[in-house]
């Protein structure tokens, strides 16, 4: 019975096991956001040198060694694990800072549409993060950091 706890708790805190995150819902450090081929990731990360908390999207590879493609909050690490990235009432996708008080990144989008209940933040099988409004798109997160 142990082992079975270890294993639910393991799945709960690897991936949220959907490609898309909506107005309402919210990313806490442990949890992550799959692409539907299951080639990309979003979620928090730690550099193997520091302890410093950054969200990030990375590629994932057979031999589970993550190569990060983009970083959200490269100037503005997070202290602790939690950090919570989420739509604010205004439409704007937000990261939050460790006592969820002040924003570290935010999407920063300028449209009519920001206050709708509509909108998904989604990670697309590119690799790229996309703010949609139903089926039509906002802005999308492209801009990769070098992988050598």
């Amino acid at each position: 019975m142990l082992i079975i706890w270890f294993f639910l708790v393991s799945c709960v805190r690897t991936s949220t096991s959907t490609d898309r995150l909506g107005t309402g819902q919210s990313m806490r450090d442990g949890e992550t956001v799959v692409s539907v081929d299951g080639s990309f990731e979003l979620g928090f990360f730690s550099p193997k040198t520091c302890t410093s908390r950054y969200l990030g999207v990375w590629y994932r590879d057979a031999s589970r060694n993550p190569t990060v493609v983009w970083v959200a909050n490269r100037e503005r690490p997070l202290q602790s694990t939690s950090g919570v990235l989420k739509f604010s009432d205004k439409g704007i996708l937000q990261l939050l800072n460790d006592a969820n008080t002040s924003v570290v990144w935010s999407s920063n989008i300028s449209s009519s549409l920001q206050a709708s209940n509509n909108l998904t933040a989604q990670l697309l099988d590119s690799g790229n993060l996309v703010v949609k409004y139903q089926h039509a798109m906002l802005h999308r997160y492209d801009y990769f950091t070098g992988t050598n």
